[in-house]
Protein backbone atom coordinates (compact mmCIF):
# COMPACT_ATOMS: atom_id res chain seq x y z
CA UNK A 1 0.00 0.00 0.00
CA UNK A 2 1.37 3.37 -0.66
CA UNK A 3 1.97 5.66 2.00
CA UNK A 4 0.34 8.93 2.44
CA UNK A 5 1.94 12.52 2.45
CA UNK A 6 2.34 15.03 4.52
CA UNK A 7 3.55 18.01 3.25
CA UNK A 8 3.83 21.33 4.72
CA UNK A 9 2.96 24.33 2.63
CA UNK A 10 4.71 27.84 3.03
CA UNK A 11 3.13 30.59 1.36
CA UNK A 12 6.17 33.35 0.74
CA UNK A 13 5.82 37.07 -0.23
CA UNK A 14 8.54 39.42 -0.15
CA UNK A 15 10.79 36.71 1.61
CA UNK A 16 9.00 35.85 4.28
CA UNK A 17 6.42 32.79 5.01
CA UNK A 18 3.18 34.22 5.44
CA UNK A 19 -0.14 32.83 6.15
CA UNK A 20 -4.11 34.44 6.11
CA UNK A 21 -7.54 33.28 6.38
CA UNK A 22 -9.48 32.78 3.03
CA UNK A 23 -6.64 34.02 1.29
CA UNK A 24 -6.07 37.75 2.96
CA UNK A 25 -5.53 39.22 6.50
CA UNK A 26 -1.79 38.04 5.56
CA UNK A 27 0.68 37.33 9.02
CA UNK A 28 4.20 36.95 9.13
CA UNK A 29 5.37 33.33 9.99
CA UNK A 30 9.36 33.42 9.61
CA UNK A 31 12.15 32.87 6.65
CA UNK A 32 11.32 30.29 4.42
CA UNK A 33 14.89 28.24 4.26
CA UNK A 34 15.22 27.94 8.14
CA UNK A 35 11.63 26.71 8.30
CA UNK A 36 11.78 24.75 5.38
CA UNK A 37 15.27 22.76 6.99
CA UNK A 38 12.93 22.76 9.99
CA UNK A 39 10.74 20.39 8.84
CA UNK A 40 12.91 18.29 6.36
CA UNK A 41 14.55 17.55 9.34
CA UNK A 42 10.80 16.71 11.32
CA UNK A 43 10.19 13.92 9.33
CA UNK A 44 7.97 16.06 6.21
CA UNK A 45 7.19 14.28 3.07
CA UNK A 46 7.62 17.24 0.29
CA UNK A 47 7.80 21.03 0.48
CA UNK A 48 5.46 23.56 -0.71
CA UNK A 49 6.84 26.69 -1.89
CA UNK A 50 3.83 29.01 -3.11
CA UNK A 51 4.72 32.96 -4.42
CA UNK A 52 1.43 33.64 -3.60
CA UNK A 53 1.47 37.55 -5.19
CA UNK A 54 3.88 36.64 -8.07
CA UNK A 55 1.04 36.52 -10.62
CA UNK A 56 -0.51 39.18 -9.69
CA UNK A 57 2.89 41.74 -9.36
CA UNK A 58 3.85 39.87 -12.85
CA UNK A 59 7.74 39.54 -10.40
CA UNK A 60 9.89 37.23 -11.61
CA UNK A 61 10.30 34.29 -9.46
CA UNK A 62 13.21 34.12 -7.45
CA UNK A 63 15.85 31.46 -8.19
CA UNK A 64 18.00 32.25 -5.28
CA UNK A 65 15.50 31.18 -3.46
CA UNK A 66 15.12 27.64 -4.75
CA UNK A 67 19.04 27.35 -4.54
CA UNK A 68 19.05 28.17 -0.84
CA UNK A 69 16.35 25.58 -0.08
CA UNK A 70 18.36 22.98 -2.39
CA UNK A 71 21.03 23.33 -0.16
CA UNK A 72 19.30 22.49 2.93
CA UNK A 73 16.56 20.22 2.12
CA UNK A 74 16.73 16.70 1.25
CA UNK A 75 13.22 16.06 0.24
CA UNK A 76 11.46 16.57 -2.68
CA UNK A 77 9.87 20.16 -2.80
CA UNK A 78 7.48 22.32 -5.26
CA UNK A 79 7.94 25.57 -6.70
CA UNK A 80 5.04 27.36 -7.48
CA UNK A 81 4.19 30.99 -8.11
CA UNK A 82 4.30 33.40 -11.49
CA UNK A 83 5.25 30.41 -13.79
CA UNK A 84 3.97 31.62 -17.19
CA UNK A 85 6.49 29.38 -19.53
CA UNK A 86 8.67 26.21 -20.49
CA UNK A 87 11.76 28.53 -19.80
CA UNK A 88 10.79 29.42 -16.59
CA UNK A 89 10.02 25.46 -15.39
CA UNK A 90 13.43 24.69 -17.13
CA UNK A 91 14.67 27.42 -14.86
CA UNK A 92 13.30 26.53 -11.41
CA UNK A 93 13.94 22.57 -12.06
CA UNK A 94 17.46 23.22 -13.13
CA UNK A 95 17.82 25.40 -9.92
CA UNK A 96 17.25 22.65 -7.69
CA UNK A 97 13.18 22.12 -7.13
CA UNK A 98 11.51 18.79 -8.14
CA UNK A 99 8.60 20.09 -9.10
CA UNK A 100 6.85 23.23 -10.28
CA UNK A 101 3.28 24.50 -9.32
CA UNK A 102 1.40 26.11 -12.04
CA UNK A 103 -2.37 27.84 -11.53
CA UNK A 104 -2.93 30.98 -13.20
CA UNK A 105 -1.02 29.96 -16.46
CA UNK A 106 -2.13 26.89 -16.59
CA UNK A 107 -5.84 28.29 -16.95
CA UNK A 108 -4.75 31.05 -19.23
CA UNK A 109 -2.65 28.71 -22.03
CA UNK A 110 -3.23 25.10 -21.01
CA UNK A 111 -0.72 23.77 -23.36
CA UNK A 112 2.08 25.01 -20.72
CA UNK A 113 0.59 21.71 -19.04
CA UNK A 114 1.08 19.60 -22.47
CA UNK A 115 4.52 21.32 -23.34
CA UNK A 116 5.89 20.89 -19.65
CA UNK A 117 4.93 17.16 -19.34
CA UNK A 118 6.54 16.28 -22.54
CA UNK A 119 9.55 18.12 -21.74
CA UNK A 120 10.05 17.26 -17.93
CA UNK A 121 7.96 14.31 -17.31
CA UNK A 122 4.13 14.63 -15.88
CA UNK A 123 5.64 13.91 -12.54
CA UNK A 124 7.07 17.36 -12.53
CA UNK A 125 3.94 19.27 -13.33
CA UNK A 126 1.55 19.77 -10.31
CA UNK A 127 -1.84 21.47 -11.06
CA UNK A 128 -2.80 23.93 -8.34
CA UNK A 129 -6.11 24.58 -8.33
CA UNK A 130 -8.43 27.72 -5.61
CA UNK A 131 -11.73 26.47 -5.75
CA UNK A 132 -14.40 28.04 -3.81
CA UNK A 133 -18.42 26.95 -3.80
CA UNK A 134 -20.82 28.85 -6.09
CA UNK A 135 -24.84 27.31 -5.50
CA UNK A 136 -23.54 23.48 -6.08
CA UNK A 137 -20.67 23.71 -8.07
CA UNK A 138 -17.05 24.36 -7.20
CA UNK A 139 -15.35 27.81 -9.26
CA UNK A 140 -11.68 27.42 -10.06
CA UNK A 141 -9.83 31.42 -9.38
CA UNK A 142 -7.03 32.35 -10.82
CA UNK A 143 -4.11 35.35 -9.63
CA UNK A 144 -4.17 34.09 -5.61
CA UNK A 145 -8.00 33.62 -5.50
CA UNK A 146 -8.67 37.36 -6.68
CA UNK A 147 -10.33 36.06 -10.18
CA UNK A 148 -13.35 33.87 -10.98
CA UNK A 149 -12.95 31.81 -14.05
CA UNK A 150 -15.86 30.19 -15.96
CA UNK A 151 -14.25 26.83 -15.00
CA UNK A 152 -15.95 24.12 -13.13
CA UNK A 153 -13.55 22.45 -10.62
CA UNK A 154 -13.83 18.61 -11.20
CA UNK A 155 -13.99 19.40 -14.85
CA UNK A 156 -11.12 21.05 -14.86
CA UNK A 157 -8.73 18.51 -12.83
CA UNK A 158 -9.95 15.92 -15.39
CA UNK A 159 -8.94 18.22 -18.18
CA UNK A 160 -5.44 19.31 -16.14
CA UNK A 161 -4.56 15.18 -16.35
CA UNK A 162 -5.39 14.68 -19.72
CA UNK A 163 -3.09 17.43 -20.31
CA UNK A 164 -0.26 15.54 -18.76
CA UNK A 165 -0.21 16.98 -14.97
CA UNK A 166 1.08 14.34 -12.76
CA UNK A 167 -0.81 15.75 -9.82
CA UNK A 168 -3.43 18.17 -8.04
CA UNK A 169 -3.08 20.73 -5.65
CA UNK A 170 -6.60 21.19 -4.68
CA UNK A 171 -7.19 24.16 -1.85
CA UNK A 172 -10.36 25.08 -1.17
CA UNK A 173 -10.54 28.66 -0.65
CA UNK A 174 -13.64 28.30 1.58
CA UNK A 175 -11.84 26.66 4.61
CA UNK A 176 -8.30 28.21 4.13
CA UNK A 177 -6.73 29.29 7.06
CA UNK A 178 -10.04 28.69 8.90
CA UNK A 179 -8.57 25.67 10.50
CA UNK A 180 -12.37 24.00 10.51
CA UNK A 181 -11.60 20.73 8.35
CA UNK A 182 -10.86 20.19 4.28
CA UNK A 183 -13.68 20.75 1.99
CA UNK A 184 -14.64 16.89 1.85
CA UNK A 185 -17.50 16.71 -0.74
CA UNK A 186 -15.09 18.57 -3.68
CA UNK A 187 -11.85 16.81 -2.07
CA UNK A 188 -13.81 13.52 -2.69
CA UNK A 189 -15.24 14.49 -6.13
CA UNK A 190 -11.79 15.13 -7.58
CA UNK A 191 -10.01 12.32 -6.05
CA UNK A 192 -12.46 9.93 -7.57
CA UNK A 193 -12.56 10.83 -10.80
CA UNK A 194 -8.95 11.33 -12.02
CA UNK A 195 -6.34 8.76 -11.35
CA UNK A 196 -3.43 11.19 -10.63
CA UNK A 197 -2.51 12.20 -6.67
CA UNK A 198 -4.65 14.84 -5.08
CA UNK A 199 -3.32 16.82 -2.30
CA UNK A 200 -5.61 18.17 -0.23
CA UNK A 201 -5.31 21.92 0.91
CA UNK A 202 -7.33 24.71 3.19
CA UNK A 203 -8.66 23.77 6.49
CA UNK A 204 -6.18 21.88 8.86
CA UNK A 205 -6.83 22.97 12.51
CA UNK A 206 -7.18 19.30 14.26
CA UNK A 207 -5.51 15.76 13.49
CA UNK A 208 -8.62 14.20 12.78
CA UNK A 209 -8.65 17.06 9.71
CA UNK A 210 -6.01 14.90 8.42
CA UNK A 211 -7.85 11.67 8.66
CA UNK A 212 -10.97 12.86 7.49
CA UNK A 213 -9.04 14.11 4.48
CA UNK A 214 -7.47 10.64 3.83
CA UNK A 215 -10.34 8.39 4.28
CA UNK A 216 -13.52 10.54 3.54
CA UNK A 217 -11.31 12.72 0.52
CA UNK A 218 -9.71 10.08 -0.86
CA UNK A 219 -7.10 12.48 -1.38
CA UNK A 220 -3.21 11.13 -1.71
CA UNK A 221 -1.53 14.06 0.33
CA UNK A 222 -2.37 16.97 2.91
CA UNK A 223 -1.05 20.41 3.07
CA UNK A 224 -1.16 21.97 5.98
CA UNK A 225 0.31 25.73 6.96
CA UNK A 226 -0.82 27.10 10.21
CA UNK A 227 -0.71 24.19 12.01
CA UNK A 228 3.19 23.50 11.43
CA UNK A 229 4.32 27.30 11.13
CA UNK A 230 2.85 28.02 14.93
CA UNK A 231 4.01 24.78 16.33
CA UNK A 232 0.47 23.46 17.43
CA UNK A 233 1.40 19.89 16.19
CA UNK A 234 4.42 18.44 15.02
CA UNK A 235 5.17 16.63 11.95
CA UNK A 236 5.75 13.46 13.94
CA UNK A 237 2.43 14.04 15.99
CA UNK A 238 0.58 13.88 13.45
CA UNK A 239 2.13 11.22 11.83
CA UNK A 240 2.03 8.86 14.70
CA UNK A 241 -1.50 9.65 14.96
CA UNK A 242 -2.13 8.66 11.20
CA UNK A 243 0.08 5.55 11.44
CA UNK A 244 -2.29 4.59 14.99
CA UNK A 245 -5.98 5.08 12.49
CA UNK A 246 -4.47 2.10 10.38
CA UNK A 247 -3.18 4.72 7.45
CA UNK A 248 0.31 4.38 6.08
CA UNK A 249 2.93 7.13 6.39
CA UNK A 250 6.38 6.68 5.95
CA UNK A 251 7.81 7.12 10.20
CA UNK A 252 11.01 8.42 9.93
CA UNK A 253 12.34 11.74 11.10
CA UNK A 254 11.61 12.42 14.61
CA UNK A 255 9.68 9.24 14.99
Amino acid sequence: MLTKRIIPCLDVMDGQVVKGVNFINLVREGDPVELAARYSDAGADELVFLDITASIESRPHVIDLVKKVAEQVFIPFTIGGGIKSVMDIDRILHAGADKVSINTAALAQPQLIVEGAKQFGSQCIVVAMDVKKDGDTWRVYSHGGRKKTHREAVRWATEAMNLGAGEILLTSMDADGTQEGVDLEITRRISTVVNIPVIASGGIGKLIHFEEAFLYGKSDAVLAASVFHRNMFTISQVKMYLHQQGIPMRLTGEL
